[in-house]
């Protein structure tokens, strides 16, 4: 089994001007494929050749610095490209509005704790909203391209919001304001496909 670059669903210029054309390009074609590509050769002629992402994340303490390196690269990214849209629902609804009222403090203490944990992480990273280990919404962030499916994840649980706060994701267009690119993150959220991931973490 090898893994491969998945498409977007929405063209590189569809998130702007929130997300410019040039680093979405840049972004999916260049620093994804080049995950997927290690990633794969990672793997090749080995025993995890035929396991999924999410099994591979699971025990990425007993794999090589590349696995989880490149693994995490790959998964992260695959479901960061899916929780974006340029007409998605401005606000989510049903069972995870009331989880993140009830678990979450609600949108504005939803927004600045997210925020914060994109802002706080230091160098490169993820910024998440997960389902833990009890069934709860939690907000946490990773280092490099860990993610909370991974053994070694100081908080564990099943991603359904991403953030990519690496500097690849926004310096052409934001240079250093790390806070605007997450301002505008916001601003293209496909709450459908949160939703969607938040009912399957929860089953």
């Amino acid at each position: 089994m090898s893994f491969t670059l998945p498409s977007l669903p929405y063209a590189y210029n569809a998130l702007e001007p929130h997300f410019d054309a040039r680093t979405m390009e840049i972004h999916h074609t260049k620093h994804h494929q080049a995950y997927v590509d290690n990633l794969n050769k990672a793997i090749a002629d080995t025993e995890h050749a035929s396991k999924s992402i999410e099994e591979l994340m699971s025990q990425v303490s007993t794999l090589s610095p590349a696995v989880r390196n490149n693994g995490g690269g790959h998964y992260n990214h695959s479901l960061f490209w899916q929780i974006l849209s340029p007409n998605g629902k401005k606000s989510p609804e049903g069972a995870l509005a009331t989880a993140i009222e009830n678990e979450l403090g609600g949108m504005e203490k939803l927004k600045a704790d997210f925020a914060a944990a994109g802002m706080t992480r230091f160098g490169s990273g993820w910024a998440w909203v997960c389902v833990d280990t009890n069934k709860k919404l939690c907000v946490c962030s990773t280092p490099n391209q860990d993610n909370p499916l991974m053994d070694v994840a100081d908080k564990k649980g099943t991603p359904i919001l991403g953030m990519d706060v690496w500097e690849h994701a926004y310096y052409l267009h934001y240079q250093n304001r790390r806070g605007d690119y997450i301002n505008a993150f916001w601003e293209l959220i496909n709450w459908q496909e949160v939703e969607a991931r938040y009912q399957k973490a929860m089953n």
